[in-house]
């Protein structure tokens, strides 16, 4: 029997050795042997890693000190001089009376193992899209380098939140989906870097299973589209234009067939404020298809910016005199105020922009059920090197996520109400004339769009912005 056990030991496919209390290799099997050099009175430490001291944190130091089985991971090096990865497993040799003699020590070398999964780790981490592990929570057990790099080191963060700002879980959650049936899912997010930056990306998910099936984690794998998005053809983009603002045309050809009924039924039967309350409908609506269109038009082709000499009190108090009365008419007071002087600029496209925003604002404030006394203020003033536009409201306000995608093409908070235009096209303006646009806005504060252009932008070439007469507005955001 002791010759058979004495076989097992030597013929076991893994390093086996027998240490006592000083860490002296008492026995070693014949792969030990093979492969290391083993001399009189050799310590574990010497022989496995060439250290004139035992390791820090000793597995077999630990069995004689509690009498438990222990493990651990070492790299130790061959007499070749190559260093092998291994798993550690000790385990206590008692004497009759239980006192512990001895410490087994069986080490399995991983280094295949090891290989495979740096090499699994690199594709995670150089993989060029999002990757992230998360559990059932949504929280972030892991993340890539490329992750990390856009969004910040999650440190267990959850997902909504790192990608989206969002303080509860997204209405439909691919992961949650996969957790839920095992299956992949994929959608299509608009996500935001930790510099502000928002991110068109295709999500696609994968289950990570355990040894029994069960579900542990999920992967999901986020490509970057945003160029691709941004590439798209301008057909295709008006294609979905036209799609999002038919509805809107729609309901603007019917307020222009009630106004036309209450003109010629007034001139009929000869009540003249009925022609008037007729013809007020048919040039509101008129005036509204006009802005959606030069909107789309706007949208529809890259356009320089034509310099000239701008009026500031002039174009503040013509916007002013524009969307006064839609502001009336919604129960807005606007106020507006401007300081003296001139800038450069294209004036159309200034005067386009001041207005969607303007407009922007008092749709906040018409969709506001909280407050009766609505207000909406446009103020301008000379700072230094550049013109600043303020326009407030005490509206609806807007929550992070929906400031981080305000100004994205075909983002709209008003839902069916709005094409995501306006507010994408005063930030395309805005950034032609080299300025910047900034909101301050809470849900339920209210918001405060900070618009500073340069006195002098860089000069242009003429082009056709000049051909465009009418100044587009934006009631669609």
């Amino acid at each position: 029997m002791i010759e058979l056990y004495r076989r097992l030991f030597d013929e076991l496919p893994c390093y086996v050795t027998v240490q006592d209390k000083r860490f002296r290799l008492i026995a070693t099997n014949r792969m030990f042997q093979r492969d290391f050099v083993v001399g009189p009175d050799a310590h574990c430490y010497e022989v496995y890693k060439g250290r004139t001291e035992k390791c820090v944190d000793c597995p077999v130091e630990k069995t004689f000190r509690d009498g438990h089985t222990h493990s651990s991971e070492e790299v130790v090096r061959r007499k070749g001089g190559d260093e092998v990865h291994v798993i550690v497993h000790t385990s206590p040799l008692r004497k009759s009376n239980g006192v512990i003699d001895g410490v087994v020590e069986i080490s399995t070398d991983i280094t295949e193992v090891k290989r495979l999964q740096q090499k699994y780790h690199a594709l995670f981490e150089e993989a060029p899209c999002y990757i992230s592990v998360q559990d059932r929570d949504l929280k972030i057990l892991e993340a890539n380098r490329r992750f990390r790099k856009d969004f910040g080191n999650p440190n267990g963060g959850y997902c909504y939140d790192v990608y989206k700002h969002r303080s509860e879980p997204c209405l439909t959650c691919p992961v949650a989906e996969t957790f839920q049936d095992g299956r992949s899912h994929q959608s299509e997010e608009v996500v935001t870097s930790r510099e502000g930056c928002p991110a068109n990306v295709l999500v696609h998910t994968a289950a990570v299973r355990n040894n029994v099936g069960h579900i542990d984690s999920v992967i999901e794998m986020s490509t970057n589209i945003t160029d691709v998005r941004e590439l798209q053809s301008q057909l295709t983009s008006l294609g979905l234009i036209v799609g999002s603002v038919s509805h809107g045309i729609k309901g603007l050809l019917s307020g222009l067939d009630g106004g036309i009924y209450l003109m010629k039924t007034g001139f009929k039967n000869e009540k003249m404020d009925r022609v008037e309350n007729g013809w007020d409908m048919i040039q509101r609506n008129v005036d509204r298809i006009r802005s959606m269109v030069l909107n789309i038009l706007y949208y529809a082709k890259d356009r320089e910016v034509y310099l000239q000499p701008i009026d500031v009190e002039e174009i503040t108090t013509s916007v002013g005199e524009i969307v006064s009365s839609r502001a009336e008419s919604v129960g807005v007071e606007l106020s507006v105020e401007a300081e003296a002087g001139t800038f450069k600029g294209d004036q159309n496209s200034v005067h386009s922009m001041l207005v969607n925003l303007v407009e922007n604002s008092i749709d906040a404030c018409r969709i506001d059920k909280e407050e009766d006394d609505h207000r909406v203020g446009l103020r301008a003033r000379l700072d230094g090197e550049h013109v600043v536009f303020e326009i407030e409201d005490n509206g609806i306000g807007m929550d992070r996520e929906t400031k981080e995608k305000a100004f994205s093409l075909f983002f709209s908070s008003k839902g069916a109400e709005g094409t995501g235009l306006g507010l994408f096209i005063a930030n395309k303006i805005v950034n032609n004339h080299g300025g910047s646009i900034e909101i301050e806005s809470s849900p339920g504060t209210g918001t405060r769009f900070l618009v500073r252009l340069p006195m002098n932008p860089p000069a242009e070439s003429p082009s056709a912005l000049a051909d465009v007469e009418e100044v587009p507005t934006a009631d669609d955001d």
